[in-house]
Formats: structure tokens, C-alpha cells, sequence
């Protein structure tokens, strides 16, 4: 009896996967970003370099913006007054001529949307991390000139640990593999296995090579290596 329940437990274990996918892949980043100045300027400092691990909302490089800078603090302090005279007036509404009354709201609204413009304008002087990552690519240097009227690419910044592999495998498959398969690969020149799960099959074939796509989280792998591996489809 024990002898015919291994046997048994061994069979439905063999035919968990119903059919083994052949599939190629290539390893990019499961982000990637292209970073630009959007002003007009020349850079006054780059604060890092290829491999430099960033945080979000950190500071990459920046323009000169001394002139700018000096509008936004002119347009804080108009802010500020503005602000005090409108509160004097707010405690006096009652006595007031009205018309008086709402000149000085609109110089306070007024006031608040030029600091808010000229904040812009700053900010726009600064290059940030959009997200955690490495930079690997830098095409600036500090003393470079750069126009908002031709955006062009000083930075490229990729997620530093998140990966994913770009599966593509042949067009008669396209109704067994589902998202949830197992995928099992190896890097091309690495003899470690490694596996994960499909996350995402894309809803266009891929007609120059008659070919589905699909994606597979991993991680700390190099992006641009190759490789290969089957997808375990599920016989349910």
C-alpha cells in the first residue's frame, strides 16, 4: 500500500507541468529613465558619475540660476506682505468698503501665483532622481549649455535591483502560456540556474520573427545579457 502511494504521489508530480517552452531572453532594467534639463542655461555643477547609486529626489546636477534664484526670494517677500496686509483686512472686513476689501485678496492671490511661477522656473534649474537607481550613462559635463528649446539626454538612470527578462518564444504557444508559469534559465556563459514567474505576456505578436513576448521579474542580474530557458506550462 505504501509502495502504491509513492508511485502515485510520483506520477501526479510528473505531470504537475504539462508541456516544457523553449525560450530565449535578454535581462533590462524593470526601470529606466532618460533624464533632461527642460530650462535653458549652463551647468553649473554635476553632483555624480556612471555607478553612482542615487535616492528619489536627489540631486543630480543643476544650472546657474543665481538670477533665478533672486526672483523667487523677491517674490517670497512680496508674498509675505501681501499675506500680512491681507490678514489686517480680514480683521477690519467689517468696516471696509468691499471693493477695497477684495484689492487686497487679489494682490495676495496675485502674490502667491508669482512665487509659485518663479518657483517653477527654480526648480526646473535642478535635475533630480526620479527614482532609486544607478546611473550608467552621463553625457555632461559642468560648463555645458543647454536649451529648452532641443531637450537632450545628459543622464540615463536604471533601477538598481529590479530586473526583468524579456521571454520570446514561438507563436503556436501563444494559448498555453499564461501569466503564473514557472520559467526555468540560465544566463548565456553561467552554469547557475535560476527561475522565476512569467508576470506579463504583451497582447501583440512580435511579426518580424513570428514571436510572443512576455516578461519575468528577477534580480541584480546585468542588463543586456542573453539567455535561455524553458516555461513549465500548468496542464490545468
Amino acid at each position: 500500500m505504501k509502495k502504491r502511494l509513492i508511485t502515485m504521489i510520483m506520477m501526479a508530480t510528473a505531470t504537475i507541468y504539462a508541456e516544457e517552452i523553449y525560450a530565449t531572453f535578454k535581462v533590462e532594467a524593470q526601470k529606466s529613465a532618460k533624464l533632461a534639463f527642460v530650462s535653458t542655461g549652463v551647468v553649473e555643477k554635476v553632483y555624480i558619475d556612471v555607478g553612482s547609486v542615487v535616492k528619489q529626489g536627489e540631486v543630480l546636477a543643476t544650472l546657474e540660476n543665481s538670477d533665478l534664484r533672486a526672483m523667487l526670494e523677491s517674490a517670497e517677500v512680496a508674498k509675505k506682505y501681501a499675506q500680512k496686509d491681507f490678514k489686517r483686512q480680514q480683521k477690519v472686513k467689517q468696516v471696509i468698503d468691499q471693493a477695497q476689501f477684495d484689492q487686497y485678496a487679489f494682490k495676495y492671490e496675485n502674490a502667491k501665483a508669482q512665487a509659485a511661477y518663479h518657483k517653477a522656473l527654480f526648480e526646473k534649474t535642478i535635475l533630480k532622481a526620479p527614482f532609486e537607481g544607478m546611473i550608467f550613462e552621463k553625457m555632461v559635463e559642468e560648463g555645458d549649455a543647454v536649451s529648452a528649446g532641443v531637450i537632450r539626454t545628459i543622464l540615463k538612470i536604471q533601477s538598481l535591483h529590479e530586473r526583468k527578462l524579456i521571454l520570446t518564444f514561438d507563436q503556436k504557444y501563444h494559448t498555453k502560456v499564461k501569466v503564473g508559469d514557472l520559467f526555468r534559465y540560465q544566463i548565456d556563459g553561467d552554469e547557475k540556474r535560476y527561475e522565476g514567474k512569467i508576470t506579463k505576456i504583451y497582447p501583440t505578436l512580435d511579426t518580424d520573427r513570428r514571436k510572443v513576448v512576455a516578461e519575468v521579474e528577477a534580480k541584480d542580474l546585468m542588463v543586456g545579457l542573453f539567455g535561455e530557458g524553458v516555461i513549465l506550462t500548468d496542464e490545468q
